[in-house]
């Protein structure tokens, strides 16, 4: 196999991983519609040990989850009020419903988004006890406070419930910013599980993950999809449970206690957050945006739940430097284009001599051809004087695949930070782009992104000798433009403006190459 056969094959392997990188995100990734059912673990006789927890313990554990009701209650006890969120907790002691006040956060029609599903509320508690979790969801809570008002940090609210021969207490503490801290106190020792509550389900698409993370005390990032799970599973010494959409998350992080936490799922196959607990109970928690200024001044490991999938060592620092761009140019839209220009001012050397080589090679190519014509029927002697022809020209088979290789990762990253940065939600670039998280309503973006493609793809020097290939490399930007289509727009823009640049760098190489072709001429 020639040099040349190998540099088109990693070249076409490259361009298609990149379409099927996106296909597969756009076509295959499951939608999980939330639907308000009961949560009804299920028990699998092949579920593995797992975390050192035995089989016996994790099947003790899914009967426990299992004789759990859960009852829903539209019966507000209290309120909680403030400039950023509105919460209101219920007569089972849950909180059934957590509004964000901040217009950016905002539906389409105007409304305000409301995070918690009545399917299974956070700081619901179940015991294994069958009849004092019946006892749970039948007695009320009281509390000596119905509404509240956050002003300045902080406001506490205490409830009691009585459950025969113990009472349970629940202490929440309701700061500005979305965290609260949460104290649960009982009269005698008993085994409960509270949780979470499902994950918020506003951004629903079929491009980010959805489900829980769990962050160990190791730094370990574990992640379990919607459909992860095929029955319960424990996990010990974590430090962060988040249940989370595309932008929001409702989570309890512990970094001085560790949490015990069982997985289970509902009906729909979601992933459920539990944390086992016998008497006393204290953990710190969030719900709301996973905003990364608002989580970094929480505690900067909460950053950790925004998930960035393979490459998240290259999109953390990736986000970083967009978000410094933004503090000072005050617009996402345009922080974007500056990035994407860094970027590739920064591979511009790479670049550079990928350009120069498939100039070289492109010269160059008559002359193979007709060595592939003299030694046809000697594939080692081709090889060898392809290789001295090569060298002649000082000219790198591989050098027009490397840069490609290199842009991959970086292209991952990008695509992971602008899809689950909430930052770009309701961020304007400028004329008709009002919100960079949807789509171009008017597809000029994407438009754009294909022509400069294709004419990326017209200056780029090119010897492909398979006439089937050279169509496919033509409809190429027509496939692009149709997936990044329904993109949103920031992702659309960073493509377009790397497009744009690359157009300039081939063209600025093309006129250097000529030049120094028509000198070396003149010298003949």
């Amino acid at each position: 196999m020639d040099k040349l056969s190998t540099q088109k094959r990693v070249l076409l392997a490259t361009i298609f991983s990149f379409v099927f990188f996106i296909a597969y995100d756009f076509f295959f990734i499951p939608k999980q519609p939330i639907q308000d059912n009961n949560i009804s673990a299920k028990t699998n006789s092949n579920i593995e040990q797992k975390n050192n927890f035995t089989k016996k313990e994790i099947d003790n554990t899914s009967n426990e989850i299992i004789n759990s009701k859960s009852n829903t209650s539209n019966e507000i006890l209290v309120k909680i009020k403030s400039d950023k969120f509105e919460a209101h907790i219920d007569t089972l002691g849950r909180i059934s419903k957590f509004y964000l006040n901040e217009d950016k956060y905002q539906t389409e029609d105007e409304k305000r988004i409301q995070l918690v599903s009545e399917s299974l509320m956070p700081l619901e508690i179940r015991f294994s006890d069958e009849k004092v979790n019946q006892l749970a969801f039948k007695n009320k809570y009281t509390t000596d406070i119905n509404e509240v008002n956050i002003t300045n940090d902080s406001k506490t609210i205490n409830l009691k419930q009585d459950l025969e021969d113990f009472t349970l207490n629940k202490k929440i503490t309701f700061f500005q910013n979305g965290t609260y801290d949460i104290e649960v106190s009982t009269s005698k020792n008993i085994d409960y599980f509270i949780t979470t509550g499902l994950r918020p389900s506003i951004a629903i698409d079929t491009l980010t993950v959805h489900g829980v993370l769990l962050r160990h005390i190791d730094d370990k990032i574990t992640v379990l999809k919607d459909d992860d799970l095929e029955g319960n599973e424990k996990f010990n010494n974590v430090d962060i449970a988040a249940a989370s959409d595309r932008y929001y998350t409702s989570l309890f992080f512990s970094f001085g206690k560790p949490l015990n936490v069982v997985m289970s799922t509902d009906e729909n196959k979601n992933a459920l957050v539990f944390i086992k607990q016998n008497g006393d109970f204290k953990t710190k928690a969030y719900i709301g945006p996973k905003d990364h200024d608002v989580l970094q001044n929480i505690d900067k490991r909460l950053t950790n739940i925004i998930e960035y999938g393979w490459f998240t060592f290259i999109a953390k620092p990736m986000f970083s430097f967009l978000n410094f761009l933004h503090t000072h140019i005050g617009n996402w839209g345009w922080a974007i284009v500056v990035l994407t220009i860094s970027i590739r001012i920064i591979l511009f050397p790479l670049t550079y001599k990928g350009m120069v080589s498939m100039n070289k090679i492109k010269e160059i190519a008559p002359k193979m051809k007709e060595l592939q014509a003299k030694y046809k029927g000697d594939p080692q002697k081709l090889n060898t004087h392809m290789m001295e022809l090569y060298k002649k020209h000082n000219a790198n088979p591989m050098g027009g695949c490397l840069p490609i290789l290199m842009q991959i990762p970086i292209f991952f990253a990008i695509y992971r930070v602008l899809l689950n940065a909430i930052e770009l939600k309701a961020a304007p670039w400028i004329f008709w782009i009002h919100d960079l998280s949807v789509m171009d309503p008017y597809f000029i973006l994407p438009i754009l992104m294909g022509a400069t493609m294709f004419l990326q793809q017209k200056l780029t020097p090119t010897t492909f000798n398979d006439p089937m290939q050279e169509k496919i490399m033509k409809f190429l930007p027509l496939i692009f433009t149709v997936f990044f289509v329904s993109f949103p727009a920031g992702l659309t823009l960073y493509w377009f403006i790397n497009n744009l640049f690359s157009v300039a760098q081939q063209s600025f190489v093309n006129r250097i190459f000529e030049k120094q072709k028509n000198k070396s001429a003149e010298v003949k």
